[in-house]
């Protein structure tokens, strides 16, 4: 399912890069912050990505504006269970298929913990998508403007489901001035990274450019290395937010990235996106206070607060030469640095692990691998998650192959119901080699069926595969996290489990 090898090797590469082919690795993996368990860069197929998205589907875009994006994000998983953010360009975009080669396999090279790692890209026909590290706890923007959805708690409230209310109100918490220092620091720290390695230059730095990782920390996007288009336009927002020279000449420099981090600062210290230039009055007036956010009451003291402002200040200088370099900036912000010994998921509030999940019934059996309590649950869940797959068969109910395709079903649904695993798995494979019809509950419970029967790797397939037809379907990620755990996946399957916890809050939140 990857991509062909002839442009490489005709070495023939293992699964775990997803059916993709990887680049050459560099020797310069051992600097201090450089990440060893990420992959090499590598070419993915459109059919791997297609597969990975369950066909671009609308449910997996991460974009912050979804299908209006100019270019769309979707959330993924490869074969391998890495979770994958894909960047699609529109059609327009990059009609040069070498230049874009080049320079996402420029970008590719990095490797950096402060970093969304890019890990590949695609480029077939018309097609140009790019491949990076997914992060599952939102963009810094989500967090610092409270962009949360306020109905959902409204929901809640309704239904009396108060410790839910409760979890999501605290979603919309303000963010601790310890945790805006620390992103402060990261990001500079990233961008040191960048401008050692010869890439000063990211294109449109903005809150929504800044992601946090399962452990709560900061992580810089890097879709920002690359240009967002052959135009070579390097900023898409507000225009009063852009830096003066990019006003004048229309190219981003180095100093330009200086600016656009002063504007971070600003938005750290307010909680809002207050342009530069209304900023910097209030500054020029010693009106600091009015700057600040008033959700940091007693949390930092006047000193600290001066010091920030004083550093955004710099960045901010009209003049690109008198602006401050990433390394200074991280030499500025580390002795700023408060509570580091109180790890980032905490002061950002954010659920760590499973452990403290208030799992469903089946989320706990899965976690218990207690095999008994799932078969009773799909027993008694029936086919209710198939509501368009039931429209299809009854549309097509007269025709003979159908009919035996049903039968196929009704004496699957027998066997499950009977215990009769091996017989079940027959019958199951009967109807979905078919080829008729599409049921995500029939690959369930074929699925569990096969961990009944000590298959858990045939099991991990049924459960992916019954993701891809329905994406955001609770049960396919839990029993994903079964068949993981039953084969020592540990940490794969935790994740698994945390997102079937995440899809069956948001269906009960709708419901």
């Amino acid at each position: 399912m990857g991509c062909e090898c002839s442009k490489l090797s005709a070495c023939c590469w293992g699964s775990e890069y997803g059916g993709a082919v990887p680049e050459d690795n560099n020797d310069e993996n051992e600097d201090k912050g450089e990440v060893d368990n990420v992959p090499v860069f590598c070419e993915y197929s459109v059919e791997t990505l297609k597969m990975a998205t369950s066909g671009f589907a609308v449910e997996n875009i991460v974009s912050e504006h979804g299908e209006k994006a100019p270019n769309v994000v979707y959330k993924g998983k490869l074969e391998n269970q890495r979770r994958i953010a894909v960047k699609r360009f529109n059609r327009s975009a990059w009609p040069d298929a070498r230049q874009f080669l080049e320079e996402a396999k420029a970008v590719g090279q990095l490797r950096n913990h402060r970093l969304a790692n890019l890990l590949g890209c695609c480029c077939e026909g018309d097609e140009r998508l790019l491949v990076a590290e997914y992060m599952a706890n939102d963009t810094l923007a989500k967090h610092l403007f409270h962009l949360h959805d306020t109905s959902l708690i409204r929901r809640y409230i309704v239904r009396s489901d108060w410790a839910q209310a409760l979890d999501a109100i605290w979603e919309t918490q303000p963010m601790k001035w310890a945790m805006r220092l620390r992103v402060a620091l990261h990001l500079a720290q990233a961008l040191e990274y960048c401008t050692s390695k010869g890439r000063a230059l990211y294109h449109d730095l903005n809150a929504y450019r800044i992601v946090f990782d399962d452990d709560g920390n900061t992580r810089l996007s890097c879709f920002g290395l690359m240009k967002n288009s052959r135009d070579g336009r390097s900023y898409s927002t507000n225009l009063a937010f852009t830096p003066p020279e990019y006003l004048r000449t229309g190219r981003v420099t180095p100093e330009s990235v200086m600016y656009s981090f002063g504007t971070l600062l600003l938005d750290l210290l307010s909680g809002k996106h207050i342009p530069p230039s209304h900023a910097l009055d209030l500054i020029r007036d010693r009106n600091i206070q009015t700057l600040t956010d008033s959700c940091l009451d007693g949390q930092f003291s006047h000193d600290e607060g001066t010091e920030l402002v004083r550093l955004a200040s710099r960045c901010l200088q009209y003049e690109p030469r008198e602006r401050p370099n990433p390394r200074s900036l991280v030499a500025a912000l580390l002795p700023l640095q408060k509570d580091t010994e109180v790890p980032s998921h905490v002061l950002m509030g954010i659920q760590h692990g499973t452990a403290a999940l208030p799992l469903s019934p089946l989320g706990e059996a899965c976690l218990r691998m207690d095999l008994t309590a799932i078969h009773e649950i799909l027993e008694k869940l029936g086919y209710k998650d198939d509501e368009g797959a039931a429209t299809e068969l009854s549309f097509q109910m007269w025709t003979n192959q159908m009919q035996e395709t049903l039968n196929s079903k009704k004496k699957g649904d027998v066997a499950f119901r009977h215990k009769d695993f091996r017989a079940a798995i027959e019958c199951f494979s009967q109807f979905i080699d078919a080829g008729t019809m599409v049921s995500p509950t029939v690959f369930a419970r074929r699925s569990l069926s096969y961990l009944m029967s000590d298959m858990p790797q045939e099991a991990l397939n049924d459960a992916l595969q019954a993701q891809v037809i329905s994406p955001v379907w609770h049960i396919a990620a839990y029993l994903q996290a079964a068949a993981l755990f039953a084969l020592g996946r540990e940490n794969e399957a935790q994740t698994a489990l945390r997102e079937g916890f995440i899809h069956e809050n948001k269906r009960n939140a709708n419901a």
